[in-house]
């Protein structure tokens, strides 16, 4: 009989991702028939009309074109300092708050959810998301010894639900000593909804007033991973200006990813920015982020934040990233558009899209759902609470039909129930 060496903290860990996994079943099926017979829409990133993924030209030309110093060398902890700076300039855009601010680099936006986690919850404490939300959350939570809980992100299936938000914030902050709210938006993944400026508001308003009244602290997480393909890029950046002017028991940590601004997925590059009331948090900020870092991957890779760096500098480079990213942003709102348009004639629900890579459909076997639709060779991705579509990875020319087959695959599902 096998006796584990493991520890019990690490005992039955096993990294089974439903997403990876639809993904490998579709690049089988296009192997086995031709890619032109499958459609595959599980990919996390974009793929052009002819199916190939999309680097934009200008980051590609930077990035090649540095010097090799710049591409070898380690960076430091924290950072490159320009891309410190950079970096807020990139999150924040016209919008940056009033506060102190302080950036420090991270391996995507994964390694600043896992900081943010591991430095601001205590073991056994629970993390607040979105009934709807990307699974690495919970995977994060548990791997800690964190719990995640969730409240139901829309009321009537259209409005952020403020109200169940705040039900839940005052149940787990009740027996903690401290409460963490992630909020992915704008163009939420899995399901393309954002939050407004109006809607920002009122989630930190009602954290200022809870933690008056308890004595106790919140921190805010804003997940922006999808921010750069959410729509003209001041107007998504106008919900920062509800971080104006933090109450001293609310510290907000706003997570940049280059992954999708920059289509340097495989890089591994992003930024935790921290928005401080005062001084004293942003530098203990700084400096236990910093020695985390030191403490898991040591530091990043210099050659994206130099990347980043270098546009943020160059008016002309940036302006040309800027209409690179709006061609694809057009692009995926094109096949949005049609996706849209089908399911209202079809009757298929919907969460509300508004922009972002991802759409979602509502259901209660999502995987019976996406195992139907692989006899049409269509891969999409079940969730805990539906069916997530990856516009940003579906040709334009395939996405008539989705939306029907989709609907055609629930019906059957429903009926074999009865």
């Amino acid at each position: 009989m096998y006796t584990s060496f493991a520890a019990p903290q690490a005992k039955g860990k096993a990294a089974n991702d439903n997403i990876f996994a639809a993904n490998a079943m579709a690049v089988a099926d296009a192997a086995a028939i031709g890619a032109d017979k499958v459609t595959n829409g599980t990919i996390g990133a974009i793929m052009d009309d002819d199916g190939k993924l999309v680097c934009l030209p200008t980051v590609e030309t930077v990035f090649r074109n540095l010097p090799i110093n710049e591409v070898v060398a380690y960076a430091p902890i924290a950072g490159l300092p320009e891309y410190l700076d950079k970096v807020q300039v990139a999150a924040f855009g016209d919008s940056r708050p009033n506060g102190f601010i302080r950036a420090v680099a991270t391996t995507g936006g994964t390694g600043g959810i896992h900081h943010a986690i591991w430095n601001y919850t205590e073991a056994g404490d629970t993390i607040i998301t979105a009934d709807w939300y990307w699974g690495a959350y919970k995977v994060l939570c548990l791997d800690m010894g964190r719990k995640l809980d969730t409240y139901k992100m829309l009321a009537d299936g259209e409005r952020f639900n403020q109200p169940a938000l705040e039900a839940k914030v005052k149940e787990v902050i009740a027996r903690q000593n401290s409460v963490m709210v992630i909020i992915n938006t704008p163009a939420h993944n899995p399901t393309g909804y954002s939050l407004t400026k109006e809607d920002m508001a009122q989630v930190v308003a009602f954290l200022k007033k809870i933690t008056e009244e308890t004595g106790k602290q919140a921190i805010l997480f804003l997940d922006i991973a999808y921010i750069d393909y959410a729509g003209e890029k001041n107007a998504v950046r106008k919900m920062f200006e509800a971080l104006n002017d933090l109450p001293e028991r609310v510290l907000a940590i706003v997570q940049y990813s280059m992954s999708k601004g920059f289509t340097m997925y495989g890089q591994r590059v992003g930024a935790m920015i921290c928005v401080a009331s005062n001084e004293e948090a942003a530098k203990e900020f700084f400096e236990i982020n910093q020695y985390t870092s030191r403490a898991t991957w040591s530091n990043i890779n210099r050659a994206a934040m130099r990347t980043l760096a270098q546009i943020y500098s160059d008016e002309a480079l940036l302006t040309a990233v800027e209409a690179e990213r709006d061609h694809y942003y057009k692009m995926i709102k094109a096949r949005a558009d049609v996706f849209v348009e089908e399911a209202k004639q079809c009757g298929l629900p919907m969460i509300p899209y508004i922009a972002g890579f991802f759409l979602s459909v509502p259901c209660d076997n999502p995987q019976a759902v996406c195992d139907l639709l692989h006899k049409d060779h269509i891969y999409l991705v079940p969730l805990a609470a539906g069916v997530r579509i990856a516009l940003c990875s579906i040709p334009l020319q395939k996405i008539s039909g989705i939306a029907t087959k989709l609907n055609n695959a629930l019906k059957e599902v429903e009926a074999a129930k009865k």
